[in-house]
C-alpha cells in the first residue's frame, strides 16, 4: 500500500484546509484513460466508489484502482517551495 511521509502529511493536511475544511477532503490519485502510466493528482472532496482510502493523521489519500495497483510499493513525499506551491514526489518503499 501507498504510505506518506511526514511531510506529505503536513503537505497534504495543508492544501485540504485551505481548499475547504470539510473532514472528507483529500487529495485523489487517479488514472489517465487517454494516457497510459500517467496519473493525476488533484484535490477532491471524497473518494470515488472505488478508491481505495489511505488516511494517516489526518491527510486523506484517494486513489482509483489503477493508481492503488500501480502505486503499491511506492511512497508519497512533498515539499513546499519558497513561494508556497507544494511539489509530490514518488519513490520506492523502503
Amino acid at each position: 500500500m501507498l504510505t506518506l511521509t511526514d511531510n506529505a502529511v503536513q503537505v497534504i493536511r495543508d492544501l485540504t484546509a485551505q481548499s475547504s475544511g470539510s473532514q472528507d477532503t483529500g487529495i485523489r490519485i487517479a488514472s489517465q484513460a487517454d494516457q497510459a502510466g500517467s496519473l493525476v493528482l488533484s484535490i477532491s472532496e471524497g473518494p470515488a466508489n472505488q478508491d481505495q482510502v489511505i488516511e494517516v493523521e489526518g491527510a486523506r489519500v484517494f486513489l482509483d484502482p489503477v493508481a492503488a495497483d500501480a502505486l503499491e510499493t511506492k511512497s508519497l513525499d512533498a515539499d513546499v517551495d519558497a513561494q508556497g506551491s507544494p511539489s509530490f514526489r514518488l519513490a520506492e518503499q523502503g
